[in-house]
């Protein structure tokens, strides 16, 4: 059971009428921008584009471009399909005349495909949580306020558990070969992320007259676990 939120210029009517034979849960507010600053949180998003297709092509856009985190589908009537391209920011689309069963579905696939792109791009590992999609990470649910490079650094070594990179490496991967500066950068990003790591800076590990590793937990290199893209 998802719970949905309507944007609908006719809140007082039953925008899709299938939802009522489902046992989501459902919202509707206005139509309009302002209603977004304190709209209930929701797992869908549906904006209603049966009556006036430019007003919702515009919420639509706005939705897309303010971050939107949520699936987002588009009531249509059949002649408003013709309308619809991909520069609208929609994830799909639904017409009025749906029945239960394939607004069902069309609910369940774009949550689960929300979850799926929200997931396939975070490296977990030891418990810390890289997500490459938004530059963030986290240990055992705890933010890390990393630099870009730490995050860099961070992210390169985890994706490669238990192999050991010296400083020229590290320097071509994660400041590139157009860098100038000398190998006592990666120490001193190294020292700083172990700092920020915390009671785990031991996942980032020294290997004397080599260089750094990222070392996995030992229950994890005893099942020979590598780091999960989920």
């Amino acid at each position: 059971m998802a719970q949905l939120l309507i944007l609908t210029p006719a809140v007082d009517s039953e925008v899709l009428p299938a939802l009522s034979l489902l046992s989501h849960r459902t919202r509707q507010i206005p139509a309009e921008p302002a209603q977004l600053v304190n709209a209930p949180s929701c797992d869908l998003l549906l904006v209603d584009g049966r009556q006036d297709l430019a007003n919702a092509r515009s919420l639509c856009k706005i939705l897309k471009t303010t971050g939107l985190s949520v699936p987002l589908l588009l009531i249509l009537t059949e002649g408003g399909l013709t309308a619809v391209n991909a520069d609208w920011g929609i994830d799909d689309v639904i017409l009025e005349t749906a029945g239960p069963a394939e607004a069902d579905a069309r609910i369940r696939l774009a949550i689960a495909r929300q979850s799926l792109d929200q997931t396939s791009n975070k490296i977990h590992a030891s418990g810390v949580v890289i997500d490459e999609a938004s530059y963030s990470a986290k240990v055992h649910g705890r933010p890390l306020d990393l630099t870009f490079k730490e995050f860099e650094l961070l992210r390169f070594l985890a994706g490669h558990p238990s192999r050991v990179f010296t400083r020229e490496q590290l320097l071509s991967e994660v400041w590139g070969y157009d860098y100038f500066g000398g190998t006592r950068t990666v120490d001193v990003h190294v020292r700083r992320l172990r700092a920020k790591l915390g009671d785990l800076e031991s996942l980032i590990g020294t290997v004397r007259n080599v260089g750094y590793r990222f070392n996995l937990h030992e229950e994890e290199n005893e099942n020979r676990e590598q780091p999960v893209r989920s």
